[in-house]
C-alpha cells in the first residue's frame, strides 16, 4: 500500500485520489475477510455434504464433470471475481460473460453440476435461498479435484452472487495459450496471485482436454525458421499432428496431459521437463529460468505441489468477493433475481 501511495504522490495526484485508493483496498480486504470455513454452520450445516453428493453422482456419469467444473471456476474468478457471473444466460438486452468467445469452449457439464447442486441444496427447507451459486461452484470445484486424485482442502465460504455479467467484461481478463511468463505473471498478479500461485494453478492442465486450434500454431506455423515449436518434444509433436491434422474439425479435442489425463497429479510438471506441455503458456514454465526451479521441485515432490495448489486455490477463491449490496443469493444461478 505504501508503494502505491508513493507512486501516486510522485505523480502529483491529489490527496483525494490517494484516499480513494486506500479506501478501495480496505474494502477489498474486508470483502475477502468475510469468507470463513463453516460459514453456513447455522443456516445450512450440511451444505458441503449435499454438494459433494451431487458432484459424486455427476462424476460417475461423466469424467468431463471434473475439468469442466474446475475451468468454470477459473473463468469465473478471473472476470469480476468469484461471483458466479459466468453462469448468467444472455438475454435480448444483455450479452453475458458465457457468450464471450473466450468462454464458448466451457463445457456444459460444469454449469450442470452447479445447477444440480443448487437444486439439491434448495430442496432442504432450512437451506432454501441461503447458499450462493458462487459458493456452490467453489465447493464443487474442491470436490472434483479430490475425486480425480487431487488434494481435498477446507473451503472458505460466504460469497454473494454478482449483479452484473457482460461479455465485454471478459476482454483481456483470461490467459491465452500463447502467453509468455511476463504476461502470465502480470495477469495473475492483477488477481493478487504470485508466480508460485500461477505455476501451481497452471497444473490444472493435468486434467481435461483442449481443442486443436488452441495449439495448432505450435505444430504447423510456429515461425519462418521453425514450423514446429522447437521446445516441443519431436515425438510428441508428431503425435499432435496425427491427432490434429491441418483443417481438422474444430470440435476435435485431445487430452492436455498425454500420460495421466484423468488423474490430478504432478505428472504435468514431468511432462514440461520432457517438452510435452501442450500450450506455449505451459512449456514456458520450464523453458524460462525464473519458473524452471519450481517446475523441477514439484516434478519430484508431489506433496509440496499439492499443498501449493490448495493454498493457491484458496487465494483464487478470495478474488473479487461480493458482499453487502454488491451481491445477493440468486434463486436461479443462470439468471439475476
Amino acid at each position: 500500500l505504501a508503494k502505491i501511495i508513493d507512486k501516486l504522490m510522485a505523480g502529483r495526484f491529489n490527496l483525494l485520489l490517494v484516499t480513494l485508493c486506500c479506501v478501495c483496498l480496505i474494502f477489498s480486504d474486508l470483502a475477502s475477510a468475510q469468507l470463513k470455513q463453516n460459514y453456513y454452520a447455522t443456516t445450512c450445516p450440511n451444505v458441503e455434504k449435499i454438494v459433494r453428493g451431487v458432484v459424486n453422482t455427476k462424476f460417475k456419469q461423466t469424467f468431463v464433470t471434473v475439468p469442466a467444473t474446475l475451468r468454470l471456476f477459473f473463468h469465473d474468478c478471473f472476470v469480476q471475481g468469484c461471483d458466479a457471473s459466468v453462469m448468467i444466460q444472455s438475454t435480448g438486452s444483455n450479452k453475458a460473460e458465457k457468450d464471450h468467445p473466450d468462454n464458448l469452449s466451457l463445457a456444459g457439464d460444469g454449469f450442470d453440476t452447479v445447477i444440480k447442486a443448487k437444486a439439491a441444496v434448495d430442496a432442504v427447507p432450512s437451506c432454501k435461498n441461503k447458499v450462493s451459486c458462487a459458493d456452490i461452484l467453489t465447493m464443487a470445484t474442491r470436490d472434483v479435484i479430490a475425486l480425480s486424485g487431487g488434494p481435498s482442502y477446507a473451503v472458505e465460504l460466504g460469497r454473494l452472487d454478482g449483479l452484473s455479467s457482460t461479455a465485454a467484461s471478459v476482454n483481456g481478463k483470461l490467459p491465452k495459450p500463447t502467453f509468455n511468463l511476463n504476461q502470465l505473471n502480470s495477469m495473475f498478479a492483477a488477481n493478487g496471485l504470485t508466480q508460485t500461485d500461477m505455476i501451481a494453478l497452471s497444473a490444472a492442465h493435468t486434467l481435461g482436454f483442449s481443442h486443436c486450434d488452441k495449439f495448432a500454431n505450435r505444430i504447423y506455423n510456429f515461425s519462418k525458421q521453425f514450423p514446429v515449436d522447437p521446445t516441443l518434444d519431436k515425438t510428441y509433436a508428431t503425435q499432435l499432428q496425427s491427432m490434429c491434422p491441418r483443417n481438422v474439425d474444430p470440435r476435435i479435442a485431445i487430452d492436455m496431459d498425454p500420460n495421466t489425463p484423468r488423474t490430478f497429479d504432478n505428472v504435468y510438471f514431468k511432462n514440461l521437463q520432457q517438452g510435452k506441455g501442450l500450450f506455449t503458456s505451459d512449456e514456458v514454465l520450464f523453458t524460462d529460468t525464473r519458473s524452471k526451479p519450481t517446475v523441477n521441485t514439484w516434478a519430484k515432490d508431489s506433496t509440496a505441489f499439492r499443498n501449493a495448489f490448495a493454498a493457491a486455490m484458496n487465494k483464487l477463491g478470495r478474488v473479487g468477493v461480493k458482499t453487502g449490496k454488491n451481491g445477493n443469493i440468486r434463486v436461479d444461478c443462470s439468471a439475476f433475481n
